[in-house]
C-alpha cells in the first residue's frame, strides 16, 4: 500500500495575487520564496515552497464553504505564544475570526483571507505525536472554547 510521508504543499487560487500576497506574508508571516509569471510561491522557511498563490481566471466565483472542495488549510506554529501573537496580529489587522477551538491535541484559531478562503493556524498540545494521535482516536474526545485574552484585571 502507498503511505504518504506528508503533504508537501497547498496551491490556492487567488482573485488579487498581490493583495494575497500581502495577507499572507505581513499578516500571516510567510516568505516570498518565489515570484513567478503563473503565481507567488511562499514558504515558512524550511523548505523551497509550503503555500502557492496563482491567479484565478477573471470570472472564476467562489465556492461556498461546505460546499465539495477546500474546507481549509491548516498551518502550524511552534507554541502557544506564538499562536497568541497571531491572534493579536488577526486583530490588528481586523481580520474576521471564525472561531477559537481547544481540539484536545491541539489548539487552533479558524479565519480566512481576503477571498474567504478558511485557514486555521494551530499549535499542538501534547509532548509527542503518540500522545496526540491517542487524544484524536478517543471517543471521549470533544471540542472546547479556547481562550486566548487573558481577562481584564
Amino acid at each position: 500500500m502507498v503511505k504518504p510521508k506528508r503533504v508537501g504543499h497547498v496551491v490556492l487560487n487567488v482573485s488579487n495575487v498581490e493583495e494575497s500576497t500581502r495577507f499572507y506574508t505581513e499578516v500571516l508571516g510567510f516568505e516570498v520564496s518565489s515570484k513567478r509569471d503563473i503565481g507567488t510561491f511562499l514558504t515558512c522557511g524550511k523548505i523551497h515552497h509550503d503555500l502557492a498563490l496563482f491567479q484565478a481566471p477573471e470570472d472564476a466565483t467562489p465556492v461556498s464553504r461546505g460546499q465539495i472542495g477546500l474546507n481549509h488549510v491548516a498551518v502550524q506554529v511552534p507554541d502557544i505564544d506564538m499562536l497568541k501573537e497571531t491572534y493579536r496580529r488577526l486583530n490588528e489587522f481586523n481580520v474576521s475570526i471564525e472561531g477559537l477551538t481547544d481540539h484536545g491535541m491541539t489548539s487552533s484559531i479558524y479565519f480566512t483571507d481576503p477571498d474567504g478562503i478558511r485557514i486555521e493556524y494551530f499549535c499542538n498540545t501534547t509532548e509527542t505525536a503518540e500522545e496526540g494521535l491517542a487524544i484524536m482516536r478517543s471517543p471521549e474526545r470533544t471540542n472546547k472554547p479556547l481562550v486566548l485574552e487573558e481577562a481584564a484585571v
